[in-house]
C-alpha cells in the first residue's frame, strides 16, 4: 500500500482539528454551565439552610454561639460562621474565632450587614480551599443584628462538571469516529486526484511523455484537467526550445573562469554563470528576473552596472566585493542589447592574489622603512653633532660614538634578518632535510641565550628524558630555538624561569615547548605576531634589541622543514611557544 500523500494527510488532519476544536468548545460551554447550574443549586440550598438557622438564633445565648455553631454545622453538614455588626468573628465551626481577622471587609459580609443576603465564591486563607459563600443578615438574642454566613468547598460542583465531561467525552468519541471515517474516504479521493494531475504536469517536462488525461467530472478539478490536456503539446514544444537553449548557453558559461552575469535596463538578472555565483556567495543556479541588489550589495559596482545602463559606454574598475569573502576584482561592464532594451553585461577577474602581494609589497617597504629610519637617524644625528665640535669634547665624544656604533649594530642585525627571512621566502626549493639529535640543537641554542639569561637573572631549565631524532636542517632549527629562547628571556622579568620541554605523538610527530612566566601576549595580538616587523610592546621591543623579524623567521623556517608552530598566552602570565617537527624513523 503506498505511503499516504501530503494533500490527504493535510486533510485528514485538518478534518481531525476540526472535530478535536469542536468537541473541546463543546465541552468548555457544557462544562461551564454544569458548574454554574450546580452552584445555583447550592446556593438556593444554602439559603433555605440559612432561613432556618436564623429563626434558631434568635433563642441562642451569647456563651452558647459555639456550641450552637458546630451542632448548626453538623446538621446543615457546612461551616457555619456568626459573624457581628462591627465584622469581628462571634463564633465559627470549624476554627477559634478568636484566631480569625475581621470579616468586615468581604463583600458577602458587606451586603448582609446592609440587609441583602448575598453568595461569593472566594479561596479561604484558613482552610486553604475554594468556598462557596452564603451571607444573611440575621438577628441574635436581644434584636442584636448579625450576619450569618454559611460556606461548602466546591469539590461537588468539579464532581459534577466531570461527570458531564465523561459523559460529553464518550459520545464525542463516537461523533469524532464516524466523523473521521468521512473524512477519510473523501479525503483519500480528492487526493488521488490532485496526485493524478500532478504527476501529470510533470510529465509534461519529459519530452517522451505523450499520455493525456482520462475524463474527470464536471468541477474545478475537472476543468482544470481539461485545460492541461489542451495545453500539453503546445508546453511540450515549447519547454523543448527553452532546454536546447539553456544548454548551450549553460555550455559557454560554465567554461568560462571568469563570473558573467547579464541584468536587464531594469537591473534585473537575466543570466549568470557558477563562477560569477561562487564569487558572490550565491547558490547556483541563480533565478532570472532577480533584482541585483539582492545578488550583491556593493554600492559601487550597482552604480557601475547603472552608469553603463544610462551612457551605453563600457566601463571597468578594480573594486573589493564584501559579498565575496573580501575578494578583489576586475570588474569590465559593456552594454548588452535586449529585446527589452538596453541592457548590461559584468565580467569579473579574479585579482585577488595581485592585490595581496601589491599589499605585501607595499606593507613590507613602510616596514622596512620605519625600521631603518630610527637608526639611520641617530646615525645622522650624533655624526652632525660630532662634526659640529662634540669629536673635541672628551666626556662626550666616545658615548656619541658608541650610540652610532649600536645603531649600526642594529641595522646590521635588520638586513641579516631580511637576508634570512629573504632567503627563506625563496622560490628555490629547500635541501633536504637531515636526521639530526634534538638534544644536540637544543644544547647549542641554550649556550647562545646563556649570557642574556644571566645578565637578566631568568632561569633557564632544560629538558630531561630521552633524546629525540627529528628531521630537519641543523642550522634553521638552531636558529628558530635561539630565537623562541631569546624572546623568552627578554620578555620576561628579573629572577624569571624559562622552562623548555620535548615529546613525541602520533603520527610521527616531535613536539619542543618554550615557555616562561614573563609578561605574556594580549589575545588581541595572537593572531599577528608571525607577521614581519610587528610588535606587541613596539617600546620595550626596540629596548631589548628586537628587530620584528625574529618570529616570522621562525615560522617560515619551519614551514621550510615540514613543521609548524602554535602559540599560547596570557597577559601577565606568561606565554608558550610549541614547535612541531616530523619524527626521524
Amino acid at each position: 500500500m503506498p505511503a499516504p500523500s501530503p494533500m490527504f494527510r493535510k486533510l485528514l488532519a485538518g478534518a481531525l482539528l476540526l472535530i478535536v476544536l469542536t468537541v473541546g468548545v463543546l465541552d468548555s460551554l457544557l462544562a461551564r454551565y454544569a458548574g454554574q447550574r450546580e452552584i445555583r443549586s447550592i446556593e438556593r440550598q444554602l439559603a433555605s439552610e440559612a432561613e432556618i438557622l436564623a429563626g434558631e438564633l434568635r433563642e441562642i445565648e451569647p456563651a452558647r454561639y459555639a456550641g450552637w455553631a458546630a451542632d448548626a454545622a453538623r446538621r446543615a453538614r457546612c461551616r457555619i460562621t456568626l459573624v457581628a455588626g462591627d465584622g469581628s468573628v462571634l463564633a465559627d465551626s470549624e476554627f477559634d474565632p478568636r484566631s480569625m481577622e475581621n470579616h468586615a471587609a468581604r463583600e458577602e459580609i458587606a451586603a448582609a450587614l446592609n440587609g441583602r443576603p448575598m453568595a461569593a465564591i472566594r479561596h479561604s486563607a484558613t482552610l486553604n480551599r475554594d468556598l462557596l459563600y452564603m451571607a444573611v443578615p440575621a438577628t441574635a438574642a436581644a434584636g442584636r443584628p448579625v450576619v450569618l454566613r454559611l460556606a461548602v468547598p466546591l469539590e461537588q460542583v468539579d464532581a459534577a462538571v466531570s461527570e458531564v465531561r465523561l459523559r460529553l467525552l464518550e459520545v464525542s468519541l463516537l461523533a469524532a469516529g464516524l466523523a473521521l471515517v468521512l473524512a477519510f474516504f473523501y479525503s483519500r479521493s480528492l487526493s488521488r486526484r490532485i496526485t493524478q494531475l500532478k504527476n501529470f504536469a510533470e510529465g509534461l517536462l519529459d519530452e517522451r511523455f505523450d499520455k493525456s488525461l482520462p475524463p474527470e467530472p464536471d468541477d474545478e478539478l475537472g476543468a482544470l484537467a481539461r485545460s492541461l490536456n489542451s495545453m500539453a503539446d503546445k508546453l511540450r514544444g515549447s519547454l523543448q526550445m527553452l532546454r536546447l537553449e539553456a544548454a548551450r548557453r549553460e555550455a559557454i558559461l560554465a567554461g568560462m573562469v571568469e563570473g558573467v552575469m547579464a541584468v536587464n535596463h531594469e537591473l534585473c538578472v537575466t543570466f549568470c554563470n557558477q563562477a560569477f555565483a561562487r564569487a558572490v556567495g550565491a547558490r547556483h543556479p541563480v533565478p532570472e528576473n532577480l533584482p541585483v541588489l539582492e545578488l550583491v550589495r556593493d554600492p559601487v559596482f550597482l552604480e557601475l552596472l547603472s552608469s553603463v545602463l544610462v551612457s551605453g559606454e563600457s566601463r571597468s574598475r578594480r573594486l573589493r566585493l564584501t559579498s565575496a569573502e573580501d575578494r578583489w576584482y576586475e570588474v569590465r561592464v559593456s552594454p548588452l542589447a535586449m529585446l527589452s532594451g538596453r541592457g548590461a553585461l559584468a565580467i569579473l577577474h579574479d585579482i585577488t592574489e595581485i592585490e595581496r602581494l601589491e599589499r605585501v609589497r607595499r606593507d613590507f617597504v613602510a616596514n622596512v622603512s620605519h625600521e631603518l629610519r630610527t637608526p639611520l637617524a641617530a646615525i645622522q644625528g650624533y655624526a652632525e653633532t660630532l662634526l659640529d665640535g662634540a669629536l673635541e669634547d672628551p666626556a662626550s665624544n666616545r658615548k656619541f660614538v658608541e650610540i652610532i656604533s649600536a645603531h649600526a649594530v642594529r641595522l646590521n642585525q635588520i638586513a641579516s634578518d631580511l637576508l634570512a627571512l629573504s632567503e627563506l621566502e625563496s622560490t628555490e626549493p629547500a635541501p633536504a632535510p637531515e636526521k639530526i639529535s634534538l638534544r644536540r640543537v637544543l644544547e647549542a641554542a641554550l649556550r647562545t641565550v646563556e649570557p642574556e639569561a644571566a645578565a637578566r637573572k631568568v632561569t633557564i631549565e632544560s629538558p630531561t628524558g630521552p633524546d629525540l631524532m627529528v628531521l630537519a636542517h641543523p642550522l634553521r632549527l638552531e636558529q628558530v630555538l635561539v630565537n623562541l629562547l631569546d624572546n623568552a628571556v627578554k620578555f620576561n622579568r628579573e629572577g624569571g624561569r624559562v622552562w623548555v620541554e620535548c615529546g613525541s605523538e602520533k603520527p610521527a610527530t616531535v613536539w619542543i615547548r618554550v615557555s616562561d612566566n614573563g609578561i605574556g601576549i594580549p589575545s588581541e595580538d595572537l593572531p599577528r605576531i608571525f607577521e614581519r616587523f610587528y610588535r606587541v610592546d613596539k617600546a620595550r621591543s626596540r629596548q631589548v634589541g628586537g628587530t620584528g623579524l625574529g618570529l616570522s623567521i621562525v615560522k617560515h623556517a619551519l614551514e621550510r622543514m615540514g613543521g609548524s608552530i602554535t602559540v599560547e598566552s596570557k597577559l601577565g602570565i606568561g606565554s608558550s611557544f610549541t614547535v612541531r617537527l616530523p619524527a626521524a624513523g
